[in-house]
């Protein structure tokens, strides 16, 4: 047999720059992100991952001591897109005196945050724990006034930066009464969680207002105490938008992880994953994969913040429990977290798709362009003949 006569066909190299020729005609007139995208799954950190599902974010949780540790603002700042103060926006920081405000420590890291485009989340308005010592002298009327106060004061200096405010955190106890945690607050009156989030309302009506908790990551007493308290606040119109989920997880997760989630998400309010880590353990890799796709399941569920960054920046001495080891490099449970995100494998096979529409010419060859950041991943033909 005579081999194919190829010279009636332009080469490879000949129809691509053909094709490298139009592409640059469409970028002048449309932009090449809509001339053709690349697949959501070609994302390789987690935030651009996560903001091509649908617009969430991967977030971390952040210290404003650790903002001068090269490596660390590295991996934040090429793999996160949004960010929680660990401490710098609680009671004791923000107002270590009565009346008197010190916003330094979590302008530190609001200001690199917005530097860098990340979504902001503000942890936490009003907690039993880490007030300062003035307000932990006080109780009644004296006190209420006080915690609103201070909710208002917070919420209105920092006014449109925030995407989700804590509003309150941790109010219930645990256990099988799924009633509230006696505190200092509590005792102000069963009403001061509605008044907390009516006031952050008013001082910050555009964002998102949460309720965060942790032990709630499955049906169980606490968690649906929590879910009657939401479904009483959305029915007499009191301003909540979201609840929070830490997460903070041990050798296992709850079978019914995700319908917990659902369940929340069909009163009408977002789910967000806000602090999760996960002990280090033969399991770790495969629970971070679990509540990544949960989330990813569930359509209101805005998206997952890990409390850290490296094992050795985590509050968990010894666990081990994140994504990124003591010196900065990407763990198994980082590879499972990713492969969640982009719904397979993190080297998945494209499959270029004009945004024009129509079908695929597989005598052409493609440029898939990342629609996040702009840049062109790869040119390949889908023949070579």
């Amino acid at each position: 047999m005579h081999p194919p006569n190829r010279s009636a066909r332009p080469s490879g190299r000949t129809r691509l720059r053909r094709f490298l020729s139009i592409l640059s005609a469409a970028v002048v007139a449309i932009g090449v992100s809509a001339a053709i995208s690349a697949p959501a799954d070609a994302a390789s950190t987690l935030g651009a991952s996560a903001a091509e599902r649908g617009g969430r974010y991967f977030g971390a949780a952040v210290a404003a001591g650790r903002l001068g540790d090269s490596t660390y603002v590295n991996i934040l700042n090429r793999e996160f897109n949004s960010v929680t103060a660990e401490n710098e926006m609680k009671w004791s920081s923000t107002e270590p005196q009565r009346g008197s405000f010190n916003y330094t420590s979590a302008n530190r890291i609001v200001n690199h945050a917005l530097g860098q485009g990340m979504k902001i989340r503000g942890h936490a308005l009003l907690w039993h724990q880490q007030q300062p010592g003035w307000a932990q002298g006080l109780s009644g009327s004296d006190l209420r006034n006080a915690a609103i106060n201070h909710v208002t004061q917070v919420a209105t200096y920092f006014r449109g930066k925030i995407d989700s405010w804590d509003v309150v955190n941790e109010a219930f106890a645990d256990g099988g009464s799924g009633g509230r945690r006696d505190s200092n607050l509590q005792r102000t009156g069963n009403d001061w969680i509605e008044a907390a989030f009516r006031a952050a309302d008013a001082a910050d009506p555009g964002a998102k207002l949460c309720y965060n908790d942790y032990n709630t990551d499955g049906i169980n007493a606490k968690s649906t105490g929590i879910y009657n308290m939401v479904r009483d606040f959305k029915a007499r119109g009191v301003p909540i938008d979201c609840v929070g989920f830490q997460s903070h997880l041990g050798g296992s997760i709850s079978g019914d992880y995700q319908a917990n989630l659902q369940r929340f998400a069909d009163l009408g309010v977002d789910v967000q994953i806000t602090e999760l880590d996960v002990a280090q353990g033969s399991n770790q890799a495969n629970i971070y994969a679990t509540v990544t796709r949960a989330c990813l399941a569930v359509s209101r569920c805005n998206g997952i913040t890990v409390w850290g960054i490296r094992d050795s920046d985590s509050w968990r001495t010894g666990e081990n429990p994140l994504l990124f080891d003591a010196s900065g490099n990407k763990k198994a449970a980082y590879t499972s977290t990713l492969n969640a995100l982009n719904g397979g494998s993190t080297n998945p096979t494209p499959t270029p798709t004009p945004t024009s529409g129509g079908p695929i010419d597989t005598n052409a060859w493609y440029v898939l362009v990342n629609r996040t950041s702009g840049k062109a991943l790869d040119v390949y033909g889908l023949s070579t003949a």
